[in-house]
């Protein structure tokens, strides 16, 4: 499947589920950027990274491929001055050279072809620019329920050994940026999530299977049963840990 519609259908789920990011990595990214600078959300999805930038008034360049998740950021964004939202790839944006102060990827580094992207990220940045590839990592082996619901992904994932972002090495990262390679910046991102929470959050990973696949209620029961083992008041702690690889390339 193109990794570009590997979330289509998957949206609203993808909205309601998936961790926002920390205030704490935001301001830091924000350090020494200048207010008019533009922030462009590369693989910007429904706007997740991007819009704490706009909240604190940068201008803001979203390129998504997918259509759908390009719809649910113009939601999001709707009305507010400063936000351009655009078709592209991180390739291929279509953003002006030598245009962006910072560069932020969410969750879809791994899906990129490194080589083209870093052509690309070179042409859009000014000098001195940064770039930032940020990912909510779930830590799988932080407690039983975390550990349980790891041993569903790999029960019941299709492709997930092959897609799972931690196959990319931290070398491989650090390669990407260049011989002064790049600091990693890490935060605690801890949630709660209530059932339906949760529920949205699995159906946001693009390699479980859909409800009208072979294998869902089986993954959904064992999600169930987990969930009512270890929540507390109707909710259970799900444990992220953000990483951030910053630097300026070269």
């Amino acid at each position: 499947m193109d990794s570009s519609e590997r979330f289509t259908g998957r949206v609203a789920a993808y909205d309601r589920g998936r961790p926002r990011y920390p205030r704490a990595l935001i301001d830091r990214l924000c350090r020494g950027l200048a207010e008019s600078a533009v922030v462009a959300d590369i693989g910007a999805g429904t706007g997740l990274l991007g819009e704490p930038f706009v909240e604190r008034g940068h201008p803001l360049h979203a390129v998504e491929p997918n259509a759908a998740m390009r719809e649910a950021a113009a939601r999001r964004f709707a009305g507010q001055p400063g936000v351009l939202i655009r078709n592209g790839r991180a390739e291929a944006t279509g953003l002006a050279s030598a245009s962006v102060g910072l560069i932020v990827v969410g969750q879809a580094f791994h899906w990129f072809d490194r080589a083209a992207t870093r052509r690309e990220f070179l042409r859009i940045l000014r000098p001195g620019g940064q770039i930032a590839l940020v990912w909510n990592d779930r830590l799988s082996d932080s407690s039983d329920f975390m550990r349980g619901y790891e041993a569903l992904l790999r029960e019941y994932g299709t492709d997930y050994a092959q897609v799972e972002h931690r196959n990319l090495h931290p070398a491989v990262l650090a390669h990407f940026f260049g011989p002064e390679g790049c600091r990693l910046l890490a935060f605690a991102n801890p949630l709660e999530y209530d059932w339906e929470a949760l529920l949205a959050r699995l159906h946001s990973t693009s390699y479980v299977p859909g409800p009208d696949e072979p294998g869902y209620l089986s993954l959904r029961e064992g999600l169930r049963a987990l969930f009512e083992r270890h929540q507390q008041g109707g909710r259970v702690r799900f444990d992220y840990e953000t990483l951030a690889y910053l630097g300026t390339p070269s």
